[in-house]
């Protein structure tokens, strides 16, 4: 999405990276801001119409808006039970709804920082979600086929299209609002003429006046099915009229990915899942009106030729003439989502983010004859353009070797930076070379290449294998190294050193010495350290164990029920660890092959095992997003590394132990720092089961509300762990203040009898809040429940403590303090607790005094509001009044310079004459 930065909109980009949120500067491909994220994965990026927030929805169904000239988090809005999946705000920006896999919509209010209302409807995945800027109106649409209309007055879905027979992908309004475009899975994007019909009043007024013109012949012939549907659905079927008006064809013949305008409505452009993106010109009803004009002149003149009557009734705009293509834009990849904006200059700015980990920028020019897209830049910095297969790290623990499906790259641990880029193919296993000067690579197609890191050159390729090259080890006489390939082969190599024919000095080679042929295809080789042993891991579930000199046959160690997919020796030769496809990992000793425990360690398969040096920790990276650190000695999990979004495929250990790398297919390489800080294992699991609590709070049943219709819709909130947190200390406020006001009683009775004051001993927490009231002290507490989950928590609240609570309440707006936060809360707990409070005889004189003072303190604030607004509407006409005067003088200045200019002019031009 574009966002406006420094005053600059079409420079700045934001793009989600994992769980957080990149803004690039395009013109120097730099990063400029990074709006740190929590631990999911963000889903839906919406940038608001002051361009001053952004909005970004994250896989959990959470959203936080950005303020993105500090780059915090202002607000948190927790509604969702799945990912956020559309996001829009309306054109002042004070609202913003939201859409998720969960299927329900939530409109929030921004200012207020507080949830709506949720809105249920649709059967599957909600796809986009529309504001109406003229009518309190929002379009929904979603994977169960339809189009939904809702009136967010009422909160009541209106109207249901049903015209489309596959999903609905995506949606936009057009022409000032009077169309509506939607995409689905064919190539074909259906285009709806919408007429808003004014709500009449007379019944006897006559129907040709109720609805105004259609916009096209079909919306008359649907009138009749338009009387049967408000006669059998809702009378609200009057506000909207949709007809079909036609279609346009995409080029693309698969399903729309992504359907979107420009923030004026002038260009329509969308995408499938290949790479080209296919935008489109919407004409404006001047420039329709000019178009019909020529038409009808044409018309007239073939009516004279021919003596033909009457030709204007037959000249009409096709679809095709109204909405037209520009151009086709290809990238250079599959297109994952896009962003348009036109600029003051009249250029449309287009930002691709493709499935390759690119951001790309085009420009188009729509002054040139033929419209032609520019690339004008591009964003590839750092990363891979696909999943990273291997890692490696240099013995001095500084560098990172990581290699893909094209590329090698050489990362700086302690900067983060990637210091070279070498192309290759595609590799799946490497190594350092004794050194750190050259890195060998395995390759999917069986060879061996082996780069130069100064020169950044390949300086070797070698056929090793006639399958793919799946593991390499290096010997630990650092001599040579091992490899195990998809052809059944364990190959033996040596290092050596060759005469270069095109330089005098001798370069780096490697020489086949011997070979180990099996039954099975090889998965995994590893040494033992004493290199007298080599364990190699088979297709057939086995790992057998050889020794190295003779080649003969040592162990087999079978028990796993899946291939054997990664394996490690401890330091000592005693242990070997076996991760295996069947999301076990086995931990056997090496001198008679028995096995010491069996651990059930990922919840997918176990991708990766590598011991730390020097201890028999190990860590294990799985299928499941997750690292573990296991013992092998007490068999016990030690920790989990959370933090990948996706299957963690490899992982590399440095040589002192103090760092991890992972590559994920989340695209991102994450480095892991071993602290100094003591792990206590209680305290982990005391943490872990905690998660666990939380998650499962949330997954609970949402309460019922009493009052409330369990339909259409519903609070816009969730019970969280946070809105129970904020309830709990509502009830231990209240708790102190009755406490304390008993106290208080006791202490006047004693003074009293005395007859002389006694000192009152101040709680400590009255204390640290610089000695207020109990009853302050509640409204302190009260006030920190955030906005957005102040219903969930006084839904949480049970009603013993309701009756206190709105006695303060009284006390409170009585003294003018927070009315509107105040009312809000009063009015939400007499709507859930109605029954019992009407019933309770204690709490009549409570609620006659809140009516009183409620309604004298809510018009007090109104006649302030009011007055404010007078004020800067005089405020406002008196600028419009200034500046229009100052327009006029300006005008009559031109005009005077103008005439100057010319005068200066004819003198010059008579002078040389």
């Amino acid at each position: 999405a574009f966002v406006a930065l420094r005053g600059e909109r079409g420079r700045y980009v934001a793009v989600p990276a994992c769980e957080h949120v990149f803004v690039w500067d395009t013109r120097k491909g730099e990063k400029v801001l990074i709006l740190k994220g929590l631990k999911q994965q963000v889903s839906c990026l919406c940038p608001s119409p002051d361009g001053l927030h952004l909005a970004v929805g994250y896989e959990d169904g959470a959203i936080r808006v950005f303020n993105l000239l500090s780059g915090e988090s202002a607000i948190t809005f927790n509604g969702h039970r799945a990912a956020v999946t559309a996001l829009q705000y309306d054109h002042l920006g004070g609202r913003l709804v939201s859409g998720s896999k969960d299927t329900e919509v939530i409109v929030w209010d921004v200012i207020n920082e507080s949830g709506l209302y949720r809105l249920r409807g649709h059967k599957d995945v909600i796809t986009q979600v529309l504001f109406l800027k003229e009518k309190n109106l929002l379009v929904t649409c979603a994977k169960d086929t339809l189009v939904k209309w809702w009136d967010l007055d009422t909160q009541h879905c209106f109207k249901t299209l049903v015209g489309h027979r596959a999903e609905v992908w995506g949606m936009a309004l057009l022409s000032q609002e009077k169309r509506l475009i939607t995409g689905s899975a064919d190539s074909e994007l259906r285009v709806w003429d919408l007429t808003y019909i004014q709500e009449v009043k007379d019944p006897d007024e006559p129907e040709s006046k109720k609805s105004k013109g259609s916009s096209s012949p079909g919306a008359e012939e649907k009138t009749e099915e338009d009387e049967t549907l408000e006669l059998d659905e809702h009378p609200e079927e009057r506000i909207v009229k949709c007809s079909k008006a036609g279609s346009i064809m995409r080029e693309g013949r698969n399903r729309v990915v992504t359907l979107g305008t420009d923030q004026m409505g002038k260009f329509l452009a969308c995408h499938g899942t290949d790479a080209v993106l296919e935008v489109f010109s919407v004409l404006s009803e001047e420039e329709i009106q000019k178009k019909l004009e020529k038409k009808m002149k044409k018309a007239r003149k073939k009516a004279k030729q021919s003596s033909e009557e009457e030709p204007e009734r037959s000249v009409k705009l096709s679809l095709q003439e109204e909405i037209q293509r520009v151009t086709t834009v290809k990238a250079s990849s599959k297109i994952k989502s896009f962003d348009l904006i036109l600029s003051p200059k009249g250029e449309l700015k287009m930002v691709l983010l493709l499935q390759n980990n690119v951001i790309e920028l085009y420009n188009l020019d729509l002054s040139a004859q033929v419209a032609q897209a520019v690339r004008v830049s591009r964003i590839t910095i750092g990363g891979h353009r696909s999943d990273v297969r291997t890692l490696a790290f240099s013995s001095d623990n500084i560098a990172i070797l990581s290699a893909a499906a094209e590329s090698v790259k050489i990362w700086n641990r302690s900067t983060l930076q990637c210091i070279r880029t070498m192309e290759c193919e595609y590799a799946l296993c490497s190594l350092f070379v004794p050194g750190d000067r050259q890195v060998i690579l395995g390759t999917k197609t069986g060879k061996l290449q082996l780069y130069d890191l100064a020169s950044g050159s390949l300086i070797e390729t070698l056929d090793a294998h006639d399958g793919a090259v799946w593991s390499i080890a290096l010997s630990p006489d650092q001599h040579g190294f091992v490899t195990g390939g998809a052809d059944k082969c364990v190959k033996f190599w040596e290092f050596e050193l060759v005469k270069d024919e095109s330089s005098v000095q001798k370069r780096l080679s490697m020489k086949h010495v011997r070979v180990l042929q099996l039954d099975e295809d090889v998965l995994c080789v590893r040494y033992s350290p004493n290199q007298k042993l080599l364990a190699v891991s088979l297709l057939d579930c086995t790992v057998k164990v050889f020794y190295v000199d003779t080649l003969k046959f040592f162990l087999s160690l079978y028990g796993h029920k899946l291939p054997v997919l990664c394996m490690d020796i401890c330091y000592d030769g005693t242990l070997i660890a076996t991760g295996s496809a069947d999301r076990n990992v086995k931990i056997w000793g090496l001198d008679f092959g028995d096995c010491h425990r069996s651990l059930f360690a990922h919840d997918d398969s176990v991708m990766y095992l590598q011991f730390v040096p020097k201890s028999h920790l190990f860590f294990t990276a799985g299928k499941d997003n997750k690292i573990k650190q296991w013992d092998a000695d007490k068999f016990e999990h030690i920790q989990t590394l959370e933090g990948h979004h996706q299957e963690v495929w490899c992982l590399a250990l440095s040589p002192n132990g103090d760092y991890v790398v992972s590559a994920s297919h989340d695209k991102s390489l994450r480095l892991w720092e071993r602290t100094r800080e003591p792990l206590i294992l209680e305290e982990e699991r005391e943490m872990q089961r905690e998660a666990e609590y939380e998650e499962s709070v949330a997954k609970e049943e949402q309460p019922v509300v009493a009052g409330e219709r369990q339909g259409e819709t519903g609070l816009a909130g969730k019970k969280t762990i946070e809105t129970i947190k904020a309830a709990e200390r509502i009830m231990e406020a209240i708790e102190l203040y009755r406490e304390e006001t008993a106290k208080l009683k006791e202490h006047n009775a004693i003074c009293k009898a005395a007859g002389k004051e006694v000192p009152f001993p101040v709680n400590p927490i009255l204390r640290a809040y610089g000695n207020i009231t109990p009853s302050a002290y509640v409204l302190e507490v009260f006030k920190k429940v955030k906005s957005s989950e102040l219903e969930e928590s006084l839904l949480v609240l049970p009603f013993s403590y309701v009756p206190d609570l709105l006695r303060l309440f009284n006390e409170y707006i009585q003294q003018g303090s927070d009315v509107e936060l105040l009312c809000r809360a009063l009015l939400f707990l007499l709507k859930i607790h109605f029954g019992q409070i009407t019933s309770n005889q204690m709490l009549v004189t409570v609620i006659e005094n809140l009516k009183k003072t409620t309604i004298s303190r809510v018009s007090e604030a109104r006649d302030v509001l009011g007055f404010n607004m007078a004020g800067l509407q005089f405020l406002k006409r008196e600028i419009e009044a200034k500046e229009e005067v100052t327009f006029f003088a300006d005008a009559t200045e031109r005009f005077e310079e103008k005439k100057r200019k010319r005068k200066k002019k004819e003198k010059m031009v008579l002078a040389v004459l």
